[in-house]
């Protein structure tokens, strides 16, 4: 199912998305016998956003570590549209959508150099203790910290 607008629905009064872009280029090592970038690199090129999207918001994987926190991926829905081409100029937008639960939605939209849109999707993550394995029901103490900032407006 292609997506519509936005794959999560935006909570009443909830803060806008936070939102990174990473413009990059495809490389050869990314692309199949016909020369356009194979399926399984899109995730990867959201994780390049998504980390971007870590260092802006204070959740960086340095500070997971630090915090004793993993955030494994619970759901990656990829959508594609259009073929991203060797050595084609592309940009990766990532925007992570407010939830009340404790878990990140993040959102991720790719498009080419001529402006069309290649690809969407999203990833849900939650939170798990890196000590227990446990998984966290309330909102972790790294996400609290970024979600007030978040209601500050530090991220526009």
């Amino acid at each position: 199912m292609r997506r519509k607008k936005t794959y999560f629905e935006k909570i009443p009064n909830a803060p806008d998305p936070i939102s990174v872009e990473v413009v990059r280029r495809v490389s050869f090592s990314e692309v199949d016998l016909m020369s356009i970038a194979w399926h399984g690199r899109y995730a990867t090129f959201f994780e390049e956003a998504s980390a971007k999207l870590g260092r802006k918001n204070g959740m960086s994987y340095k500070a997971y570590y630090e915090s004793n926190l993993l955030a494994p991926i619970a759901q990656l829905h990829i959508d594609y549209h259009r073929p991203l081409e060797l050595d084609e100029l592309f940009t990766v937008k990532a925007s992570m959508v407010w939830s009340d639960a404790a878990k990140m939605n993040i959102e991720y939209s790719i498009l080419k150099e001529s402006g069309l849109l290649a690809c969407t999707g999203y990833t849900v993550q939650l939170f798990v203790s890196a000590k227990t394995l446990e998984v966290y029901w309330t909102i972790p103490d790294l996400f609290e910290k970024c979600r007030k900032r978040w209601l500050n407006g530090d991220f526009k």
